[in-house]
């Protein structure tokens, strides 16, 4: 197949299509390696350059391409530093969007009970990343371990943790004068939940009975419960300590896997002790280490009442006040955005430092560097594996679980057709009440929401649509 190199001065941006339209002349095999050179029947992409650049090009046009081989040889560099000119216009101009976040995007994959979750981390890149850190060891001092490993904390994430724990509370909180003014639907038979003032038509309902129903969801109210799903995990006393044996699952409290992370984190709550070090653990073998002596240490000082770090309180269901006004309830629902960002963001920043192990099989949750030796786990095939997790690192979603319902278009409109399901996006629970309720859309949650879709009126429009 020859090869052709574009002549300047008949060089237009192309999109998509052939080159038939462009002009080309044939050039010898010498000067291949300073020339661009592009195959004939092929698909070229337009990248636009600056102003003051394309005037110099400019200059060039009138000359000939092949009797000037050093003017087009400076030339050619350009073009190859910038692939393809733009028209000759002389109010051409740069023009460059840039969008974070796609147009549309598609949810989470949904993993079936019957296949196990996949690493964060595939297996073999975690195998060739500790080849390469064995090599680069040899020959070198072994290095002190970096806290958390040593039984330290890590200090500078002792506030992030505090900023999670109150960001938590406050959502809760929030979260339970919203449901005073927004409808919230939770069906009776599955786990589905729907935020609006009818519940979606769409019949997804695999629970009790659902065969008598047709799959149509019974729907009733909702609980702070159903939003934010209650992921428990076992406290440790002191996040060092040996695996908790089979015996121990009962004796071990259980408390939110968020909360027991801020703990190990740096945060001190009332009712659960951990054992805080300020020396450096020593280890006498790869699992087994003693405590530093610490006796000539001064006694740590108690922490001031007036501490600028305070942990807030949970009201109680009978004490929620919900707002008064509409410009109120919009104040609540940005206040409980930015409370949800937060304590994603953050916890998301702890486990970064602070190993959270998750069942690759069922949603149990620990937050330790290894997880616990409780046979438990009763997902498929657990008799194979004598009830015990498949540990494996957790990622954010596992922490704090997003529940995705359908986005209502328009609250006061008619309401959401089953037949039109493909149209309709889908949103977390949390986000999609407070915009319910007032607030504004967060960017990062526009692809999946779908708001540039336009919806038909009627399915008879739906039917017309390519």
């Amino acid at each position: 197949m020859p090869l052709v190199i574009l002549q300047p001065s008949s060089v237009t941006p192309v999109i998509g299509g052939s080159l038939s339209h462009v002009q080309a002349c044939p050039m010898h095999s010498g000067y291949l390696n300073e020339r661009v050179l592009l195959r004939r029947n092929t698909l070229l992409s337009v990248s636009y350059i600056r102003k003051s650049e394309f005037v110099k090009l400019n200059a060039y046009y009138d000359l000939g391409f092949v009797n000037h081989l050093k003017v087009c040889g400076n030339l050619s560099k350009l073009l190859l530093k910038h692939r393809i000119p733009p028209q000759s216009s002389s109010h051409t101009s740069a023009v460059v969007i840039k969008n974070d976040y796609p147009q549309n995007a598609d949810l989470p994959k949904y993993y079936s009970k019957k296949e196990k979750k996949p690493f964060p981390v595939p297996i073999v890149e975690l195998r060739r990343a500790a080849r390469e850190r064995l090599k680069n060891s040899k020959g070198q001092p072994r290095r002190p371990v970096p806290p958390p490993k040593n039984g330290l904390l890590v200090k500078r994430l002792i506030p992030v943790a505090y900023d999670v724990v109150n960001a938590r509370i406050l959502l809760t909180n929030n979260l339970k004068k919203l449901l005073k003014v927004v409808t919230f639907h939770a069906c009776k038979c599955c786990n589905e939940i729907h935020v609006g003032p009818v519940g979606h038509p769409f019949k997804s309902c695999r629970g009790p009975g659902a065969s008598n129903r047709y799959g149509n969801h019974d729907w009733g109210s909702a609980v702070v419960e159903d939003i934010l799903v209650p992921v428990e995990a076992y406290h440790l006393d002191d996040r060092l300590r040996k695996r908790i044996a089979h015996d121990e699952r009962f004796s071990i409290p259980r408390i939110p896997a968020v909360v027991e992370l801020c703990i190990q984190a740096g945060v001190n709550l009332t009712g659960y002790p951990t054992k805080r070090r300020r020396k450096a653990i020593i280890r006498i073998g790869k699992s087994e280490f003693i405590d530093a002596d610490e006796s000539h240490l001064p006694d740590p000082e108690p922490e001031p009442e007036n501490s600028s770090v305070t942990v807030l309180s949970e009201i109680p269901d009978a004490e929620i006040v919900p707002p008064s006004s509409v410009e109120e309830t919009v104040l609540l629902a940005e206040e409980t955005l930015i409370a949800w960002e937060r304590m994603r963001q953050g916890a998301n920043k702890l486990m970064k430092m602070y190993p959270v192990r998750v069942c690759g099989y069922c949603p149990e949750v620990h937050v330790g560097s290894s997880g616990h030796k409780a046979q438990n786990c009763g997902a498929y095939k657990h008799q194979q594996r004598n009830g015990q997790h498949g540990w494996q690192r957790a990622v954010l979603n596992d922490l704090i679980p997003p529940r995705y319902v359908w986005h209502v278009p328009d609250v006061n409109g008619p309401p959401m057709k089953r037949e039109l399901r493909s149209y309709y996006g889908q949103a977390p629970a949390v986000v999609e009440l407070c915009v319910q309720a007032g607030a504004a859309v967060p960017e990062q949650y526009m692809p999946t929401m779908r708001l540039d879709i336009g919806i038909p009126v009627s399915i008879e429009e739906a039917e017309k649509v390519v």
